[in-house]
């Protein structure tokens, strides 16, 4: 299980953080209740994420909402098949 880890943690950090930013988007919203819960911690709307999708402000408060909240960062982080400090890294990058 470790060496799948380890091989899922190194081909996670190849991804492009904006890359990391849409597939953490998709996994919040695939949830109801995370999906409101992300629209109303990140003031972000549904019509800002349709139209601002491209905007690394708008990636970077998605990530920084997972950030927040340890619990949903590693559910993202697995389900993703990232690691929790690969979403982290791409949330300072996209802040930068």
């Amino acid at each position: 299980m470790t060496i799948i880890r380890n091989q899922a943690a190194r081909s996670a950090e190849s991804r492009a953080p904006e890359v990391l930013a849409l597939e953490a988007l998709g996994w919040a919203l695939a949830d109801s209740q995370r999906a409101e819960r992300l629209l109303s911690l990140t003031g972000l709307t549904p019509e800002r994420l349709r139209h601002g999708i491209e905007d690394r402000s708008v990636q970077a408060a998605v990530l920084e909402f997972l950030a927040n909240h340890e619990p949903d960062l590693v559910l993202a982080a697995d389900n993703l098949q990232t690691t929790p400090e690969a979403l982290i890294a791409a949330h300072r990058e996209l802040s930068a």
